[in-house]
């Protein structure tokens, strides 16, 4: 079956690598490079799906969809784009696109999502003006560029979302950008940590409660369900909720009703329910510490968040991100030198963005309107950094150690490499230093006593101290 393809695109290799491969797929394909040219052809001609490029020569590829769609109401329209943001991703959405790809692309998964379109014809609605103005998300690797796709996908529903991720990846962030740009925005957004919540008080917390319920309930209080109703409400850390309130959280999300503690009567609620866990929720149903049918219930819509360490391109980013927000708030102006941006960009992150996001801060407040050095930063940023670069260089084939032997090989002797190794970083640390030792020191995150043994062993003559 032949299907026809209008593909719109201004690189000239671009477009044809995805020409042929749609071709051998059995696709008919025009091409054209501007927005003038793609109106024409969609008046001249009848095609099954588009697919098209963002930033044209004559102009914005998906602000100009609605017009494709008002004269082609039935055309699916995929978005191919350089400029790999959430904005992007919510703006092809909102705009009706049958799916988003960010470039570098997949180009079997593109083809395929061109094959499904086509036999499909389905038309997407057209969705409102773009709302993402402000967003909190930043990345522009692979990584965030999929948790960008899959939020995109949900806002316009009101499935449950499961957000995985470990402590300090943002989890509340993506529920948030969830709420704010779908269909529930104009809703209350209600965020709750249950890990955080005395297990006598989460009941009250979650449900409500009448006065004089249980000794110190002076008051009627409502639940954040209640507060919750037409909006969403955010359940952070669920894998540490008790058992027994598991229980009735489930009943919630079935029946859709609450029961405040000492009434009897039941509530309609209205709240989409998107849930947060650093934990191996599997790993807890199979403990028997987390309900596998409460599990089920939430995880309509899993949303995997990448750690930072995994995405380490994104850290420049956040940091000039995090730079100008201090700069914004409290007037700091501070400086990171190339240097410094390569040891925070190669540390590990453990406590990821939110562990980026203190040292930024404590930064600041060390040096007001100063470079920051590598001497100046944290001792765990500089310890892990040399341990990467003993690691990397121990890995190398030939090594610094220019021994002939390479690594695994019978002849390869590992420790006679790693001290090579540890040699020349302690050289290139006291050349950096102009020889102080001290300095030295700090940037290898060792003890100066440390270093000053380990330069007798190795034979290092002793400069200034």
């Amino acid at each position: 079956m032949t299907r026809r393809a209008l593909l719109v695109e201004d690189d000239a290799s671009i477009a044809t690598v995805i020409t042929a491969a749609l071709e051998d797929e059995a696709f008919t394909v025009d091409r054209c490079a501007r927005i003038s040219e793609r109106d024409r052809l969609l008046a001249n001609g009848s095609y099954d799906v588009m697919l098209t490029d963002v930033m044209l020569l004559d102009g914005d590829g998906i602000e100009t969809l609605p017009d494709v769609q008002q004269r082609n109401p039935e055309l699916p329209i995929i978005i191919l784009s350089a400029q790999n943001t959430l904005d992007t991703a919510v703006r092809a959405t909102d705009r009706g696109a049958f799916e988003y790809f960010p470039k570098p692309f997949d180009l079997d998964e593109l083809v395929r999502a061109a094959a499904q379109a086509a036999d499909s014809h389905k038309g997407a609605e057209e969705g409102e003006a773009d709302q993402g103005e402000g967003l909190p998300l930043i990345g522009r690797s692979k990584p965030m560029q999929d948790v960008y796709r899959m939020i995109a996908r949900v806002l316009q529903n009101d499935l449950s979302v499961l957000v995985l991720g470990e402590s300090g990846t943002g989890k509340e962030l993506v529920a948030e950008a969830i709420h704010e740009l779908g269909s529930r925005r104009t809703g209350p957004f209600v965020a709750v940590n249950t890990a955080a919540i005395p297990r006598d008080l989460i009941e009250s917390e979650l449900f409500g409660h009448e006065k004089g319920a249980f000794t110190g309930a002076v008051n009627r209080r409502i639940g954040k369900f209640e507060v919750a109703t037409g909006g969403t409400v955010c359940l952070d850390e669920i894998g540490d909720m008790p058992h027994g309130m598991q229980v009735k959280l489930l009943r919630v999300l079935q029946e859709k009703v609450v029961e405040r503690i000492g009434g009897d009567a039941s509530i309609p609620v209205d709240a989409r329910v998107i849930a947060a866990t650093h934990r191996d929720l599997p790993a807890q149903i199979e403990a028997g510490r987390f309900r596998e049918d409460l599990y089920y219930r939430l995880s309509v819509f899993p949303i995997e968040i990448p750690p930072l360490r995994d995405r380490r391109e994104d850290v420049q980013p956040l940091i000039r991100e995090m730079i100008r927000r201090v700069r914004a708030d409290r007037g700091v102006f501070v400086q990171l030198p190339e240097d410094s941006l390569g040891l925070l960009e190669a540390y590990a992150w453990p406590g990821n963005v939110r562990e980026l996001a203190n040292v930024i801060e404590r930064l600041a407040v060390k040096k007001p309107f100063g470079r920051i050095q590598p001497a100046d930063l944290p001792s765990p940023v500089r310890a892990d950094a040399m341990a990467t670069a003993v690691v990397s260089a121990s890995l190398t084939p030939t090594g610094p150690a220019e021994s002939g032997a390479a690594f695994g090989s019978d002849d390869f002797d590992v420790k006679a490499h790693l001290t090579e190794v540890e040699r020349q970083l302690i050289e290139s640390a006291l050349g950096k230093s102009d020889g102080v030792v001290a300095r030295a020191a700090e940037l290898l995150g060792v003890g100066r006593t440390t270093l000053v043994e380990k330069m007798r062993r190795y034979g290092i003559g002793q400069a200034a101290t």
